[in-house]
């Protein structure tokens, strides 16, 4: 029988569950509101009471043993609707401590729906007053107007706007008549320029695949010239290639080199032996290979008398 009556109380007894207290300044609640946590039920309003030394709304809810918040979280009352009634929720706050079964949590007040659209509907209707108002002091205006002496410029304003609104309507009525004649040369028109954008746009993605094959024509070339001339050198044609291939054009230019350099050395050294220079005809000196002057035989004076007189 106590099972059957918890359970219709919504009540669990299967399921262990935590008593925390909080209250409020007035009672919006019964004893079937709901507990929530983020929209999802986690208990129920156990009891309501009235604190006579304080003027409070206690209230005693029971939630689920396994849901855990800090004692910093608070009871929140809020609306669930129209026809819903009112409902607490748990909102969770940083803490060090965990609320425990019997702790008091402190509570606050959400603006709900009802009085959002109270006070929304109040200031509707403030601001429909004034607007009541303002229609009434312009229909009052016109009705002086109206009723003015002047009535022939009212008469006068009135004859304008409905010309010009025959005006209007007849510039309207020539347009239509207009497009209407010449829908079919509009329609060609029309017909003509997608035709000449479509081919404006074909002729331009050819000529863009043109100079494209072309440039990639002309590198490929290119590369190809590149390729062969990396060939021949490779393959010791031309001197280039023998200067990087072949070692014996290598050390014949080292030779050559060296050689050079001793003769210009030599010639720094003995220049009489390469350039031979006399005012008077006098027969220049020989050199042997270590840089000695070779004498020549010279005729003796005797040997010249003697053979003078023999003649």
């Amino acid at each position: 029988m106590v099972f059957t009556f918890n359970y219709l109380k919504g009540i669990n007894i299967l399921k262990k569950h935590n008593r925390y207290k909080t209250q409020f300044d007035y009672n919006a609640l019964s004893s079937s509101s709901l507990v929530t946590i983020k929209g999802n039920k986690i208990g129920k309003i156990e009891t309501i009471t009235y604190d006579d030394a304080t003027g409070k709304t206690i209230v005693t809810l029971t939630v689920t043993e396994d849901v855990k918040f800090s004692t910093n979280s608070k009871i929140r009352m809020y609306e669930t609707g129209l026809m819903g009634g009112n409902a607490l929720a748990i909102i969770p706050m940083p803490g060090p401590e965990l609320a425990e079964d019997g702790d008091f949590l402190e509570s606050e007040v959400e603006e709900g729906l009802i009085t959002s659209l109270t006070k929304n509907f109040s200031g509707i209707s403030s601001n429909l007053g004034v607007t009541l108002k303002a229609a009434d002091s312009l229909m009052n205006n016109f009705n002086r107007l109206i009723i003015n002496e002047d009535e022939d410029g009212i008469k006068a304003a009135i004859a304008e706007l409905n010309q010009t609104i025959v005006s209007f309507r007849s510039m309207s009525n020539a347009m239509t008549t207009l497009v209407s004649k010449n829908d079919e040369a509009l329609t060609s028109a029309i017909g003509n320029f997608d035709t000449l954008a479509g081919n404006l746009a074909e002729i331009t993605t050819e000529f863009k695949q043109v100079e494209i094959s072309k440039t990639f024509a002309e590198l490929d070339q290119t590369l190809q010239e590149v390729n062969n001339l990396l060939a021949s050198v490779k393959d010791g044609k031309g001197t280039m290639g023998k200067l990087l291939n072949d070692d014996k054009l290598y050390t014949n230019l080292e030779g050559a080199s060296l050689q050079l350099e001793q003769l210009l050395q030599d010639f720094k050294l003995n220049p009489k032996r390469y350039v031979h220079f006399s005012v008077f005809g006098k027969k220049p000196d020989r050199f042997d290979a270590e840089g000695n002057i070779i004498e020549d035989q010279k005729t003796q004076p005797e040997e010249i008398r003697i053979e003078l007189e023999n003649n």
